[in-house]
């Protein structure tokens, strides 16, 4: 267990990749977007998707947590196991993080009736159905999932090189493809729209789940053979 904290120590040394883009990037999005709002005679309740960009850029930290410091762990003796789970807490730790800014800064929101001016950045109604603590822990699901994302892409490339990468991901488009051809042929669309309307964002974060288990473990059995 020490040695695993030792790697989330190891992570947290480079701030800048897990802390400080990640803040500017949610800093930079939330201020142009109320100087957007503020030029919007629009006296309604007006809403944003910028929150997400913070979110995107954990795919870009998975990449980088393991390409940057998997060689250097290696030199240090650390085994590919430690490395693993101690750069998932890490993940674990960055999302926690950003999921309670999100929520702190929806609850300010609600309170200021949306700075204000009617303006809602963090608090978005489907989100926040069930409450501060389930729009938290979707939060933090989706920005762990998207790291784990980045990660598995990167550990497919130490063992496999950037054809498998590419191929891997075109066998995923493919699949969702196959899905969608499926339900329309089906004719379900109303009855899968229905199911996700009837899920809810915390509900969907749930089943957000299974590929983030999915890639976890993947990641780990290629990063057992991957070349540092």
């Amino acid at each position: 267990m020490s040695r695993t904290l030792s790697v989330v120590r190891m992570q947290f040394v480079n701030r800048q990749t897990f802390i400080w883009i990640p803040l500017i990037i949610l800093g930079g999005a939330f201020v142009v977007t109320l100087l957007i709002w503020s030029m919007i005679p629009y006296g309604g309740a007006k809403y944003s998707g910028g929150a997400q960009a913070p979110l995107w850029y954990f795919v870009a930290i998975g990449v980088m947590a393991l390409s940057y410091t998997f060689p250097f762990s290696q030199a240090m003796s650390i085994t590919r196991r430690q490395f693993f789970f101690g750069t998932l807490l890490t993940a674990a730790i960055g999302s926690a993080g950003l999921a309670v800014i999100f929520v702190v800064g929806g609850l300010i929101e609600k309170a200021t009736a949306g700075w204000g001016m009617g303006g809602y950045f963090f608090y978005l109604d489907w989100v926040w159905e069930g409450g501060p603590l389930a729009a938290g822990a979707a939060y933090f699901i989706l920005a762990l999932l998207l790291f784990v994302t980045g990660m598995w892409s990167a550990t497919l490339y130490k063992r496999f090189g950037v054809t498998a990468v590419v191929g891997a991901w075109v066998i995923v488009a493919l699949l969702l493809v196959g899905v969608v051809w499926l339900i329309g042929r089906l004719n379900a669309w109303a009855q899968v729209f229905g199911w996700l309307v009837a899920q809810g964002a915390f509900g969907l974060a749930l089943w957000a789940l299974v590929p983030l288990v999915l890639f976890s473990g993947i990641s780990y059995l290629t990063l057992r053979r991957a070349v540092p």
